[in-house]
């Protein structure tokens, strides 16, 4: 059975709280056909009991249909054998009940209702609602009155929505969302106060378009109430000379019943203010008045955590940025070091970078490679200039000396102070020459022994290698670097690895190819050789009866840059 996310749910309830039947009864047949679709058993109870009652709080004519949605939805949470969905449904056939007049049958289905609450996670704050009803009820109110959640089950919903949420503008939204349906207003807007600038500011303006509003601090109802610290309830906001009445104009809002308050955190100290508008039954009171500042006790908390979220998250920015200079600047000396193999380490990187991709890697694994790929040479900057710009053949004792660079890669980098998942950086930088059957250096590792980063970037490193001039020879025919890739499988080279990079499409690997030549790619051929791999090209140069001959001189035009006849 598939988890679903509950949200459908959770607006549905609070369409129903904005009395709005219609629009609920519509809203709940949708969510029943997507968890339905979804193989959610639990939830599309939930939906038909919430539909039943819908329709029946839309036309009491319904009684019977909503009736026959709420058995319909018993019998499923008995399959499902899930507590929210059996509470639910009690809720609902209370709820129905109730409104039918037989009260000694409401309240059983209702305490039913909360002896599941007792025992079980009460995932969509139902009781709230049971409680209400049952007020109602043993006090002789009548059904007809609007039904509001019980205040302290607000706040336990308002704690709940907004505990781990981190994004400030995300946080902003979610509090003035679940404090308007609390309050039961219209609108609300939570400002938050820049010290900084001495301005408030908030992205969040319900029923309005989303934008962020800034004005000075002193300014408005909500600079009042943050100047003073003083509420603002005012029943008549046209008869009141605080109140502005130009945002109505231009907006063709009309304000009646304003509710201001500021926010303080635990040192007492103002962090914003809420403002309320519009109470949808009357005017706000002072019940509404001691919610709004229990409201502002959680609120606060979430919010200097989510602002505190934000400045290490800039803070991480930094240091990410500052340690990216420091790769780039040391792979820059080794580029200063011998010009021929200049952009050697910055392709090695784009070459492990489309493979990784093929290979559908994570982000994070992404990453960790991508810093290994630009740092896998540096070493280089202890081999002697004499051995590393020779122009000819090596000896043995110097190509003893050039196999030290993977070493020293590893004693370099074992020295920056790296978080244990960048230290992974340094295993794979200092594996790029090991070999899958362990005749490699310098650990002489074999098969899965050496680092998945480490075997994606010897792959990566020996194709530049051999697709780029060098002091003694130029770039290699292209379907000898595909040979040599094919006969090192599983000997140079993982063989899985070598499968996905040469199906990789070749338009990826040309756009490498011209940080080195610069040549235009244009927008057609780029669109032709995407369709191709590059062990379709070795095939099309190969094959004598090809008839993609023509597919073979483009890829080679951009390869060796030159055309051929």
């Amino acid at each position: 059975m598939t988890k679903c996310d509950n949200k459908l749910i959770k607006d549905g309830l609070s369409l129903l709280e904005d009395k709005n039947y219609e629009s609920a009864v519509k809203h709940f047949e949708q969510a029943q056909k997507f968890y339905s679709e979804n193989n959610s058993e639990e939830y599309v109870s939930v939906s038909l009991s919430l539909l039943g009652m819908s329709k029946y709080l839309l036309d009491k004519n319904f009684f019977k249909e909503a009736l026959q949605f709420t058995k319909d939805a018993e019998y499923m949470a008995k399959y499902s054998k899930n507590q929210s969905a059996k509470l639910v449904n009690e809720y609902a056939v209370g709820t129905i009940s109730f409104g039918q007049g037989n009260n000694d049958l409401a309240v059983m289905h209702f305490e039913n209702a909360q002896n599941i609450a007792k025992n079980y996670d009460d995932e969509f704050s139902i009781i709230g609602y049971v409680n209400t009803r049952l007020k109602q009820i043993k006090s002789g109110i009548g059904f007809e009155v609007p039904i509001k959640s019980d205040p302290l089950v607000s706040l336990v919903k308002i704690g709940r929505s907004i505990t781990a949420v981190t994004d400030i503008n995300v946080l902003l939204k979610v509090i003035a969302e679940e404090t308007k349906i609390a309050i039961q207003a219209d609108r609300c807007t939570v400002f938050l106060l820049d010290k900084d600038t001495n301005e408030l500011w908030s992205k969040v303006a319900l029923g309005m378009d989303s934008q962020e509003i800034r004005f000075p601090a002193d300014k408005g109802l909500a600079g009042y109430v943050v100047k003073t610290g003083e509420p603002l309830n005012i029943p008549d906001a046209y008869n009141d000379s605080r109140f502005n009445p130009d945002i109505d104009k231009k907006t063709g809002y009309r304000t009646k019943t304003i509710l201001c308050m500021p926010i303080k955190n635990n040192n007492q100290e103002i962090i914003g203010a809420f403002q309320v508008l519009n109470k949808l039954d009357g005017v706000f009171t002072k019940s509404d008045e001691d919610l709004l500042v229990a409201i502002g006790g959680s609120a606060s908390i979430a919010l200097e955590n989510a602002q505190l979220f934000e400045q290490q998250k800039e803070l991480y920015k930094e240091q990410k940025a500052l340690f990216e200079s420091f790769i780039d600047t040391l792979a820059t000396s080794i580029d200063a070091r011998d010009k021929i193999t200049a952009g050697h380490s910055s392709r090695v990187k784009l070459y492990a970078m489309l493979l990784v991709e093929q290979l559908g890697c994570d982000d994070k694994f992404k990453e960790l490679v991508e810093k290994a790929a630009i740092l896998h040479d540096i070493g280089k900057i202890g081999i002697r200039d004499s051995v590393l710009q020779k122009e000819g053949k090596l000896t043995d004792e110097e190509y003893k000396h050039i196999q030290e660079h993977v070493k020293i890669t590893h004693d370099i980098l074992d020295k920056i102070y790296m978080s244990e998942d960048f230290k992974q950086i340094t295993d794979m930088a200092c594996s790029h020459h090991e070999k899958f059957d362990g005749s490699g250096y310098y650990r002489h590792l074999s098969g899965e022994n050496i680092p998945y980063g480490g075997r994606i970037l010897a792959v990566a490193d020996v194709f530049d290698a051999i697709t780029s001039k060098r002091h003694y020879r130029d770039k290699m025919p292209i379907q000898n670097v595909i040979d040599i890739l094919k006969s090192g499988k599983d000997k140079h080279f993982d063989g899985k690895l070598v499968d996905e990079f040469l199906a990789i499409p070749v338009d990826k690997i040309i756009r490498v190819f011209l940080t080195e030549n610069h040549h235009n790619f244009t927008e057609e051929d780029a669109e032709i050789l995407s369709h191709y791999n590059l062990n379709d090209i070795c095939n099309f140069i190969t094959d004598e009866n090809s008839d993609k001959k023509e597919i073979a001189l483009l890829f080679n035009f951009y390869y060796s840059g030159k055309k051929e006849d």
